[in-house]
């Protein structure tokens, strides 16, 4: 069997690829701290607890298993805490790559996926974006992701390590069997907010701004399903085992969808009105973030394959049923 090592593998996206991993024959082995992480998320292989920021657990767990390759997921991802604690993040999601990377080069692993994020781009210049599109984030959390990045450039360079950079756009939805879905504390995710509020009567959906230049006032993102970023990270193992070179690849759809068009789309899920407010915009909130997501099409043979509909019904199935465990 064909160990890889998840690092945040009992994470949102983390947890997700480990089960597709497992449904291509690999055996995923999770890493993960639990500090936002679920135990009962793990369940397609073998769990360790540790933090990556540990080297001489990273060195036992990666001796133990000998995993062929790296998927790195593990790191902390709320915009707004980062701006609250800049040197915590940069501990966390760079200091812990830096140990990581450490020690898959002592191991002699040469292959790493790196979950980013369009963040690392900021304010965009064009649409939809490219991968080509300059990379200037106006976060600590987008500045950590984008520091990782140069990392892995020059471990290539320097030191023949190849990797993927998968710059994932809105991540959304849950598993389509309902096995695991989305679980953030606090959640920041603006689907799981809104299914939130449209379970609870009496609660209000705010939506940030409704003056922006798009078709209907509100930001516009895109949302692409949280498995069809789980198939995208296991083609990205396939690829470098087959012996591909480093890339950067965007994750998205290429559609985008607005907040208003959002709470149609679960209106029409949950069969209920969901009601909202506009409030002020918020600083930092481009009106429009879409990937162009031609060169992951033509590098890993992925398209996505779940709509709007599909991401939203997915989502409101996995909180429907976590609400009735509560």
């Amino acid at each position: 069997m064909t160990n890889i090592l998840v690092t945040g593998g009992a994470g949102y996206i983390g947890s997700h690829t480990s089960l597709a991993l497992a449904g291509k024959g690999y055996v995923p082995v999770a890493y993960d701290s639990l500090v936002n992480g679920h135990r009962e998320f793990v369940q397609w292989g073998p769990f360790e607890q540790g933090d990556i920021r540990d080297r001489s657990r990273l060195d036992e767990v990666i001796a133990r298993y000998n995993p062929v390759a790296i998927v790195h997921f593990a790191g902390l991802i709320e915009v707004g805490r980062s701006i609250r604690d800049p040197v915590g993040f940069f501990d966390n999601n760079v200091t812990g790559s830096i140990v990581l990377f450490a020690a898959a080069e002592r191991a002699g692993i040469d292959k790493i996926v790196f979950s980013s994020t369009c963040a690392t781009y900021g304010l965009p210049q064009h649409m939809p974006m490219r991968e080509t599109h300059p990379q200037s984030p106006i976060s600590p959390y987008g500045t950590s992701k984008w520091m990782v990045e140069r990392m892995l450039h020059d471990l290539d360079v320097y030191k023949n390590i190849r990797s993927v950079i998968l710059r994932n756009f809105n991540a959304a939805g849950a598993d389509p069997a309902g096995r695991i879905g989305g679980r953030h504390g606090p959640e920041s995710h603006v689907i799981p907010v809104a299914i939130a509020v449209a379970q609870r009567e009496g609660r209000i959906f705010k939506i940030n701004g409704s003056d922006y230049p798009t078709r209907d006032g509100t930001c516009v993102r895109d949302f692409i399903h949280v498995a069809d970023l789980a198939d995208a990270h296991c083609r990205a193992i396939d690829y470098l085992i087959d012996g591909g070179q480093s890339v950067a690849l965007n994750l998205g759809t290429g559609r985008g969808t607005s907040l208003k068009e959002l709470v149609a789309a679960i209106e029409s899920v949950a069969r209920l009105k969901l009601t909202y407010e506009i409030g002020p915009r918020r600083n930092g909130d481009p009106p429009e973030l879409v990937a162009d997501n031609a060169l992951a099409a033509s590098v890993l043979g992925w398209t996505p394959r779940h709509d709007l509909a599909s991401i939203v019904s997915s989502a409101w199935t996995w909180h429907q049923r976590a609400k009735s465990r509560d």
